[in-house]
């Protein structure tokens, strides 16, 4: 099987645009590799209270994966961040908005398969978002389980943890991972924000999404 190189995402393949939501616009960028698209991934960003957006470069660095891959790449901010309308609400609204982000790129691609990707508290929207829709398969990063009430998640989920994490302890994503029996890839040194081991996330993400 053929490696494939990611690399930073062509400037020429982005669009910003503003889709409505439940609470205003949201700020999405969307990078579209054209051509024969495999598929859509909609990427969600850490706590916007602690300075979470879509240019977090682990979001970034799973748009890139995904983009990689030939899927069309979005990274909406959560209401209240950058250019989003509305204001922060725990993860309810956040849903909402990623639904109604998810509905945009169905009509304007062609309702081609829906790739949820979430990084520590985007990770927590998502496996709500994955309750509402039916997406052909998610990654999770540095789940924030301690922190917001995740759900539980398909079995072929991909999540992805540091081994030292000192934000989200490996062992509260063993112990919400353990009764669903679903398995966690270990990054052996990373820490939460996996400084140093972004190539190696961005080639996780990409092996299991050929496998």
């Amino acid at each position: 099987m053929s490696k494939i190189e990611v690399r930073p995402l062509p400037a020429a393949s982005l669009t910003r645009v503003m889709i409505e939501g439940p609470a205003g616009k949201i700020e999405t960028d969307v990078n579209d590799p054209g051509g024969a698209r495999r598929g859509v991934a909609l990427v969600a960003h850490p706590n916007p209270l602690q300075g979470g957006t879509k240019d977090n470069k682990v979001v970034t660095t799973l748009a890139k994966a995904f983009f990689a891959l030939g899927y069309v790449a979005a990274r909406p901010n959560f209401r209240g961040v950058g250019a989003s309308e509305g204001s922060h609400d725990e993860g309810r609204g956040e849903t909402d908005d990623l639904v109604a982000v998810a509905g945009y790129l169905a009509n304007h691609f062609g309702g081609l398969p829906l790739a949820l990707a979430g990084f520590s508290f985007g990770s927590f929207v998502q496996t709500r978002v994955a309750k509402r829709l039916k997406p052909a398969f998610m990654v999770l990063v540095g789940p924030a389980v301690n922190r917001f009430p995740s759900e539980t998640v398909p079995a072929d989920t991909l999540v992805i943890h540091g081994e030292r994490d000192d934000v989200v302890p490996l062992a509260a994503v063993l112990d919400w991972a353990r009764p669903q029996g679903l398995p966690v890839v270990v990054v052996p040194g990373g820490e939460h924000f996996f400084h140093g081991r972004l190539n190696r996330l961005a080639d996780l993400v990409v092996r299991y999404c050929r496998g």
